[in-house]
């Protein structure tokens, strides 16, 4: 890790630094290590496959790494090295995200993501993206091997990534079998099982592991603290996901960059398990004549369901509860942290539109 783009990067921001790192990262993954040329057209490849999914993004959670450390770690004692670390370390965040993304979107059969084709979708890749999600997944250790191999932390952040991963992977396994396609069942749809999938399939990795990578870096490895932070984190995880589902129905496509398939892909989403705990038998007929359907006409039934029970109301009460809920739980939790490590976080995603 050379200093020259240190010293070039000092009058940079986080993030405008954070965009500039990824073209570093671009040519360390596609061009060094590899001196055999029959490889040449595989790196190439890669290439493609990173710019048009590991970038476009809003960058939340690559960004929380540094962001959190710089609340755990007084600047005297931040080198422009372990912050160059830090953006590597979310960087990885990124790819992580987007290998769950690009074979997430293969099994929803999803059309767009951040307002392009999915990457299954564009001409000539198909099924092949399957592989590429591996290739996204590969890339993550060979980073945090060639930079962080050498750190006190290397082995906690190993075990973090190899264990959100799983935990990642055992929700999407719990929502695949929640809501098969074609068989529609909405006697699973319950809260329970709705908070389960949330927490393992998004709030692990997208809000405990880039805090959690942080207070690694910053010598934190204590099991008691860590638990704190996982308390937060999560209850902030399960919000955003249930803002997620919200958007997906009454999101503004032009906005969010995707056009939500919730209603047509038979999810366990927030809005229909609250639904579910609030219609009328006869609405609850029309739900299922109408749910995991994609015509036009089930979609707009389902949407109408939906504002006969005022559920954009109900969904901002929720909102303005958990607002309240987490603070408490900063109070009770972060004793120990920097409070504004998870003030951060909420104020990025409370009353966001996308």
């Amino acid at each position: 890790m050379g200093d020259s783009s240190c010293t070039k990067a000092v009058h940079l921001s986080d993030p405008q630094f954070f965009d500039k790192y990824f073209e570093k990262l671009l040519c360390e993954l596609t061009e060094q290590d590899f001196t055999d040329p029959v490889l040449a057209d595989a790196l190439s490849r890669l290439r493609e496959v990173l710019r048009y999914n590991a970038t476009g993004g809003k960058r939340n959670r690559g960004l929380s790494v540094i962001g959190s450390l710089r609340e755990l770690v007084p600047p005297s004692k931040l080198p422009p090295e372990e912050v160059e670390r830090a953006l590597l370390v979310g960087w990885c965040i990124e790819l992580l995200q987007a290998f769950f993304l690009v074979a997430d979107d293969i099994m929803d059969a999803s059309l767009t993501r951040r307002g392009q084709p999915c990457w299954y979708k564009k001409e000539g890749i198909g099924l092949d993206a399957i592989n590429d999600a591996f290739l996204l997944e590969g890339s993550i250790y060979r980073l945090l091997r060639r930079h962080c191999r050498r750190q006190p932390y290397y082995v906690h952040l190993l075990e973090l990534f190899t264990e959100t991963s799983f935990q990642t992977e055992l929700g999407q396994t719990l929502d695949l079998m929640t809501a098969p396609p074609n068989k529609i069942d909405l006697n699973r749809f319950t809260m329970d099982r709705y908070k389960a999938i949330v927490k393992y399939k998004t709030a692990f990795y997208s809000f405990y592991l880039p805090v959690a990578a942080a207070m690694y870096m910053a010598g934190i490895d204590s099991e008691v603290e860590h638990n704190n932070a996982k308390h937060i984190l999560l209850e902030m995880g399960e919000f955003f996901q249930i803002q997620d589902d919200y958007l997906d129905c009454y999101g503004d496509p032009a906005v969010t960059g995707k056009i939500g398939t919730d209603i047509q892909d038979n999810k366990c989403s927030w809005l229909v398990v609250t639904a579910l705990s609030e219609m009328t038998p006869e609405q609850r007929v029309e739900l299922e004549a109408c749910y995991g359907r994609s015509d036009a006409e089930s979609v707009e039934r389902v949407k109408a369901l939906y504002d006969t029970l005022e559920m954009p109301l109900r969904y901002h009460q929720y909102e303005e509860e958990s607002y309240l809920r987490l603070q408490d739980l900063i109070q009770r939790h972060a004793q120990n942290l920097p409070h504004a490590v998870f003030l951060n976080f909420a104020k990025k995603i409370y009353k966001r539109n996308k």
